[in-house]
């Protein structure tokens, strides 16, 4: 008789924002979801620190604008910190400046409150599976920050294989996931990001993924980017 693999656990969540009908709406509609478990909420930067340090959660789920600070500085903080801590940004704040910030700050999602509840669930369990995500929306105000004359001609700078890689970070997949599907040794993955980076002059995996999906991919065939 075959044992049933054990479940995974719920992704331990963290909401902050400083509207108290954002936060109770929040609340209302991920409290019982399937695989999240919200263990804390916070109004305030200051809050904000102090929950994610008592209760550690997975992912904390964080407002831009926070009466006492930002939550861009919140997130510095948070990631400064020991632990595996994800930042999820959820805002309305779609203003170029603002998202490239965030990006730098070391987040590792930007969605905007429109988005709908499966997306949103989605978007939180994806980030706490290790990927980096980004709004739709927003995508093209990113670019227009990486796009410019210097990036422009560094597409011919990445060998063969770092724009494989590129491409499997941009479809959201962690480091593990690289190395699977191109039969790379984990470690070989993160020498060839490393690469990457600094060839584009980004540094986070959601530039990266944003920058392919606007310049690499176009023109690519079933096998990647052509040349």
């Amino acid at each position: 008789m075959t044992s049933t693999p054990n479940p995974a656990p719920p992704v331990r969540l963290v909401i902050v924002d400083d509207s108290e009908l954002v936060r109770v709406g929040l609340q209302t509609l991920l409290q019982g979801a399937p695989g999240v478990e919200l263990c804390g909420a916070a109004a305030n930067a200051t809050e904000a620190v102090a929950v994610c340090r008592r209760e550690r959660p997975d992912v904390v789920l964080l407002d831009i604008h926070l009466p006492d600070g930002n939550g861009i500085d919140v997130c510095r903080t948070l990631l400064a910190d020991e632990g595996d801590l994800r930042v999820l940004f959820l805002t309305s704040s779609s203003e170029q400046g603002v998202v490239d910030e965030a990006i730098r700050a070391g987040a590792h999602g930007y969605l905007l409150k429109e988005i709908n509840t499966p997306a949103l669930l989605q978007g939180i369990r994806d980030v706490a599976a290790g990927k980096s995500i980004l709004d739709p929306q927003i995508t093209a105000r990113v670019m227009e920050l990486l796009k410019n004359e210097r990036h422009k001609p560094l597409v011919d700078a990445l060998s063969p294989q770092e724009q494989r890689v590129l491409a499997k970070i941009a479809e959201g997949c962690t480091n593990k996931e690289v190395a699977a599907d191109l039969g790379l040794s984990e470690k070989t993955v993160k020498n060839y990001l490393s690469n990457i980076f600094e060839k584009l002059h980004i540094t986070r995996r959601s530039q990266a993924a944003a920058y392919y999906t606007q310049t690499l991919n176009r023109g690519s065939g079933p096998n990647g980017p052509t040349r």
